[in-house]
Parts: structure tokens; sequence; C-alpha cells
């Protein structure tokens, strides 16, 4: 198995987008090449296979955030690529063609994608803190209006009154994190 890693640099970029790894496969003797530029332009660290069998390989032993797929292999190998697309899990499936294309177009192209990748992925975490905050500031409203509702019951004992209190005082400290005005 023939797997040409970029190597990652020591210094210059941040480790986070060392972690955000890029797959190019394409069975074009220009793709180390194309897997340098692609580098270059994306920050990201990049491997390149030449088959669909050595991508396969590879998306089993790592996680990446895009598979960059050239139409020649496709077109040569398209069974295998089927497959090869059924086991993406979380990465981005982006389509060029090198026989059309030059290198610094591919390369244009996957570092738009990895654009569009990342506004969608900032979409999706924004909401879902949205939804969570929204959950929680509802569970924090349901625990204020129980403990004032406990706190109003006449007969309880100075010790209950006293806990019941401290969990009132905790839970509109935490309602004040969160933003809400108890």
């Amino acid at each position: 198995m023939q797997v040409s890693l970029i190597q990652r640099p020591s210094f210059g970029l941040p480790p986070a987008n060392w972690q955000c790894m890029i797959l190019l496969t394409t069975p074009c003797t220009s793709g180390d090449t194309a897997a340098q530029a692609i580098q270059q332009a994306t920050e990201h660290c990049v491997q390149c296979a030449h088959t669909a069998q050595e991508a396969s390989a590879l998306l089993r032993a790592d996680e990446y955030a895009a598979v960059v797929f050239d139409q020649l292999l496709l077109d040569a190998e398209p069974e295998e690529t089927e497959q090869l697309l059924e086991h993406l899990e979380g990465a981005s499936p982006i389509y060029v063609n090198f026989a059309i294309h030059g290198v610094e177009r591919v390369a244009r192209q996957v570092q738009a994608a990895m654009r569009r990748r990342k506004v969608l992925q900032d979409g999706a975490r924004l909401s879902a803190q949205r939804a969570f905050r929204s959950e929680i500031s509802e569970m924090v409203t349901a625990m204020l209006l129980s403990c004032d509702m406990a706190l109003s019951v006449g007969g309880l004992p100075a010790a209950a009154q006293e806990k019941l209190r401290s969990i009132h005082e905790l839970t509109r400290e935490l309602s004040t994190r969160l933003g809400q005005t108890p």
C-alpha cells in the first residue's frame, strides 16, 4: 500500500488544524503535488490514497473532515468508491476532476468546501448551544418556582427552610450566569 502522508510542520500552524485531516483519493501521479497544494491552501493535514482500497484502509484507521474524490477514480472503481461513500461517517465528500482542472483550482475547490463545512458546523454548534441553554433555562425557572412554593408552605422545620433558601440562592446564581433575569 503506497500512501503518502504530508508531514506536519514543526511550527506555524496551531495543532487543532492538524486534527482535522483531509483524504485525497486519486489515481493520478499528481496526487502528491495536489495533496501539498491542498494542505497549503487549507492548513489541514492531507493524506493521499491512489486506489479506493488504500482510501478504505485510511478511512478505517483515522477520522477525516473531508474526502476529496477524483472523478477518474470514481469512474475507474465505481463499486469500491460507492462503498467508500457509505463509510465516510462525518467526512464531507468533495468531488473534483483532475483531468479538467489544475492542482491550484482543485486546491481552491477544497478550500471553499472546507469553509462551507466550517460555517455549517458553527451553525449547528450554535443551534445546539441555544437549544441546550433553553432547556437549562426552563429547568432553572422550574427550580426557582418550586423553591418559592416550598418556602411558602407553613410549618417547615428551620433546617429544611435553610436548605431550600440555599438551593434557591444557588439556582438564582445559575440563572444569572445563564443570562436570565431572576
